[in-house]
C-alpha cells in the first residue's frame, strides 16, 4: 500500500517537474533572438518569476530523485 503511495506522488513529482520546465523561459538564439532581446531591454524581462520557477524545478527534482531512490530501494 505504502508503494502504490509513494508511486503516485513520483507520478505528480514528475508532472510537475514537466510542467515547470515548460513554463521556463529559454534561451532566445537566432534572429528571433536578437528582436526578442532588444524588446527586453526596452520593456525589461519577468526576472523574478524565472527564478521562482527555477528554484521549484530544482527542488521538485530533489524529491523526485529521493522518491525514486525510497522505491528503488524497497523493490
Amino acid at each position: 500500500m505504502l508503494k502504490i503511495i509513494l508511486l503516485i506522488f513520483q507520478i505528480i513529482c514528475a508532472v510537475s517537474v514537466i510542467a515547470t520546465i515548460l513554463l521556463q523561459s529559454g534561451k532566445s538564439a537566432g534572429l528571433s533572438g536578437s528582436i526578442a532581446g532588444g524588446g527586453e531591454a526596452i520593456f525589461g524581462k519577468k526576472k523574478g518569476l524565472d527564478d521562482l520557477l527555477s528554484k521549484i524545478t530544482a527542488y521538485l527534482c530533489a524529491v523526485f530523485m529521493i522518491l525514486t531512490l525510497v522505491l528503488a530501494i524497497m523493490g
